[in-house]
């Protein structure tokens, strides 16, 4: 324990509980995948860049800053290299999601896709680069910059799984082609036998038409 600085040994469990969670979590994604590829929603391979893929990797994100900061570095500075080499890594990789964003054409993002999937990853591993600028003259204040990266990093992939989840969960309800495989709910108020005169044309026009 004598090659390990004292800044990082205080934030030993706070890394152990992220890390092990972020290790965690990166089994639901492998769920999200084989359900996004059995419900035929998975968009096709630029998709999968844009959406699927990156949830993966802010999560290993977490897991190698985790490792990073329980390693016994000799010195800060050894420490803060591997940090900034990994959050310039991260802000390109950002960028790039919004490329493949941008350009794939299964799914049109709305704006909270956007911010989830583009904005703050990118605020986080810059947050993670300028940390790691400062951690050799700064250690105090730059680890909590460290520690604010990777709690965002893991909250924005929980909401990304989710979402996913939830998108794919109501497309295999409603089917493929987006309509509602279930009975059409009568609303309050409607005239029911004007609703089964309506069923009854429909069929007979079917059955006429065969």
């Amino acid at each position: 324990m004598e090659h390990v600085p004292p800044p990082f040994v205080a934030w030993e469990t706070f890394y152990v509980i992220v890390g092990s969670s972020a290790a965690a979590l990166t089994g639901l994604q492998f769920v999200v995948i084989v359900l996004g590829a059995e419900v035929g929603a998975l968009g096709g391979a630029p998709a999968t860049r844009a959406f699927a893929t990156p949830t993966i990797v802010h999560f290993c994100a977490v897991l190698l800053v985790s490792a990073i900061l329980s390693a016994p570095w000799p010195s800060l500075s050894s420490a803060a290299l591997v940090l900034g080499v990994g959050g310039l890594l991260g802000v390109l990789y950002g960028l790039r999601v919004i490329t493949h964003a941008r350009r794939q054409t299964a799914y049109a993002p709305v704006l909270e896709d956007w911010l989830f999937h583009g904005v703050l990853p990118v605020l986080a591993y810059a947050t993670l680069l300028a940390a790691a600028v400062f951690l050799p003259g700064h250690a105090a204040a730059a680890l909590f910059g460290v520690a604010a990266s990777t709690v965002l990093l893991l909250l924005v992939g929980i909401h990304n799984a989710w979402d996913a989840v939830t998108y794919m969960a109501n497309r295999k309800t409603s089917g493929p082609d987006g309509k509602n495989d279930q009975p059409e709910a009568i609303r309050p108020g409607t005239d029911t036998r004007s609703v089964s005169g309506s069923r009854r044309r429909t069929r007979s026009g079917t059955s006429n038409g065969r």
